[in-house]
């Protein structure tokens, strides 16, 4: 039987220069969606811990790459 091995690590919010003031706002604000989409999926599928802690690091981790990857081509040096 082959081991399952998951990367349990939350992604870092690592905004350019230009953004990096923004960072604590984003940061919250993500916490709060991230927690209530969790907190309803567990709700209304039944999810169990393992299962909801797994989708709230897949949110969290998906919705800092997708912000990083977007604001990161607005830098000052890539203009």
């Amino acid at each position: 039987m082959t081991p399952c091995t998951h990367d349990s690590s939350l992604r870092s919010l690592e905004l350019p220069d230009a953004f990096e003031d923004l960072s604590g706002v984003i940061r919250a604000d993500l916490k709060v969606i991230v927690t209530a989409l969790t907190q309803r999926a567990s709700e209304r599928l039944l999810l169990s811990q393992r299962q909801s802690l797994q989708l709230q690091r897949n949110l969290w981790n998906d919705l800092t790459r997708v912000i990083c990857e977007t604001v990161e081509p607005l830098t000052i040096d890539r203009h």
